[in-house]
């Protein structure tokens, strides 16, 4: 039934986006640390099974914060392999590009709050060109593609230009994963959409 009442408006896009932001955010801080260090192996093996994966020499990924599905063990995986990995970068004057990721011990938390950082060559935005897949981090995802980010349009921008045979894989935990009988996330017209998700449970593709 519906919940909507008369002189009653749904609100914007960007204010329903706001309050999922806080909610799962929130949500996301209930898990230990041995947990999502399980989930994150769980993951990674998924990751690692896309056949766009095990083909691939190039491939972006974030580096993950500390409540975020984590994404060290499968950069690390992929770098064994001798996959380049090209990681978000913030250059001089927040200029937004990419590096290579060089080991572990090289990702560094160049300022609080901020994701983990290579310190290696900065590369302009358009390097993204290079990857065969990129995998982006996720608030929640549903079953049309549409992806709820941290709120700053970073990757939005990041993957406008983005060749569309590139799979754009999706990191999110089984609860944000949204699926077609469930509501449908607020989508805006610049919002990118993606054409899997991977949860801890197993992979979905989308119709991004």
């Amino acid at each position: 039934m519906s919940t909507h009442h008369p002189g009653t408006r749904a609100p914007a896009p960007e204010d329903a986006k706001a309050q999922l932001r806080t909610s799962i955010r929130k949500a996301r801080l209930h898990r230990s640390e041995r947990r999502r260090a399980e989930l994150a192996e769980q993951l990674r093996d998924h990751v690692l099974a896309l056949p766009e994966i095990v083909q691939a020499d190039c491939v972006s990924v974030y580096a993950s914060r500390t409540h975020e599905p984590g994404t060290l063990p499968l950069i690390e995986a992929l770098h064994e392999r001798g996959v380049r990995i090209l990681v978000p970068r913030l250059g001089d004057g927040l200029q937004r590009g990419w590096s290579l990721y060089q080991g572990a011990e090289d990702l560094i938390e160049r300022a609080p709050g901020r994701p983990p950082e290579p310190s290696g060559e900065f590369l302009p935005p358009d390097a993204i060109g290079d990857a065969q897949v990129v995998v982006v981090p996720a608030l929640a995802v549903d079953s049309t593609g549409t992806r709820l980010g941290q709120g700053g349009g970073w990757y939005d921008r990041a993957l406008e230009g983005l060749d569309p045979r590139v799979p754009i894989v999706a990191l999110t935990f089984a609860a944000e994963f949204r699926g077609p009988d469930e509501l449908a996330l607020p989508r805006e017209s610049h919002d990118v959409g993606v054409h899997r998700v991977i949860t801890p449970e197993g992979t979905t593709a989308l119709t991004a």
